[in-house]
């Protein structure tokens, strides 16, 4: 097996890789972004293996790009937020989005600036408005859907904020909501 450090490289990027290069480790930051809380929404929507994902959790919790905090709604369980060190990860996922959405598959999300309604550029800036929002000022679409039937894939439907919670366990009775 392969280790996770690149310990004979002196560079920035080697050191950004051994916190968020592992496989999954940029799916879950994705959808922490999209407001995905909960371990078992992660697994549900990725379709990631238990152990696989409680690894990855922790890692990102433990190298503080993300927080675990008590879910005060299911007592023993918790919920998994992106800490603003997680948050600086947005232009970098948003660029990755941008080439994959370029040169491999188009993406099933748009991202808006939620103040104007302009969809951002490549760079993720605002063309209206000639900044770049944060993260909780961008807005997602959907410009196609997608088969996945899961509760966030349906959640997503929907336009939402990035970083605002979705809740997709459907506690309160209720269809997946925003």
């Amino acid at each position: 097996m392969l280790g996770n450090t690149y310990e004979g490289q002196d560079c920035a990027l080697a050191r950004a890789l051994e916190v968020i290069g592992e496989r999954w480790t940029l799916l879950i930051v994705r959808d922490a972004f999209y407001g995905v809380e909960r371990f078992n929404d992660f697994r549900a929507h990725l379709d990631i293996p238990r152990a696989v994902l409680a690894e990855r959790l922790g890692g990102l919790v433990d190298d503080g790009v993300l927080e675990r905090q008590p879910d005060p709604g299911h007592a023993g369980r918790h919920r998994y937020r992106l800490t603003p060190e997680g948050q600086d990860l947005w232009p970098a996922l948003h660029a990755l989005l941008v080439w994959g959405g370029r040169h491999r598959q188009l993406n099933a999300l748009s991202f808006k600036h939620a103040e104007c309604g302009s969809a951002l550029d490549d760079n993720g800036a605002c063309p209206a408005c000639k900044v770049v929002p944060a993260p909780q000022d961008v807005l997602t679409e959907p410009v196609r859907r997608t088969e996945r039937q899961d509760p966030v894939a349906l959640a997503l439907r929907r336009p939402h904020r990035l970083l605002e919670a979705i809740s997709a366990d459907g506690e309160d009775g209720e269809t997946p909501r925003l």
